[in-house]
């Protein structure tokens, strides 16, 4: 039985609909960065679905999603210092009040 590419785009549409649901529906910004992590990992896992079956031979969509799991760590260790911050200059982290802290 050969695994076609619809058992890895199923799981991946599902992680991304997650993620997008998440994102949408939380107030809280450290919810918000693991749903856009969900999202990011999503579109990794499309990006080596797609270079394995469209070309079997060639490394481009693995390199590329190395490149893009390296850019979401460093993303999201920036934005964990963000979050960080605003939490010691406000001992609060919801979005809905991130407007009110002009500092």
């Amino acid at each position: 039985m050969d695994i076609t590419i619809i058992y890895y785009l199923v799981p991946s549409l599902v992680m991304f609909c997650c993620g997008v649901y998440g994102f949408v529906t939380r107030k809280n910004m450290i919810a918000m960065l693991i749903s856009l992590e969900l999202m990011l990992n999503s579109v990794d896992i499309n990006f080596v679905v797609f270079n394995r079956y469209l070309f079997p031979n060639q490394l481009e969509g693995m390199f590329f999603t190395l490149f893009a799991i390296a850019i979401a760590a460093a993303e999201t260790a920036v934005a964990i210092a963000i979050i960080i911050n605003l939490f010691r200059a406000s001992k609060n982290i919801d979005v809905t009040d991130v407007t009110k802290m002009k500092f």
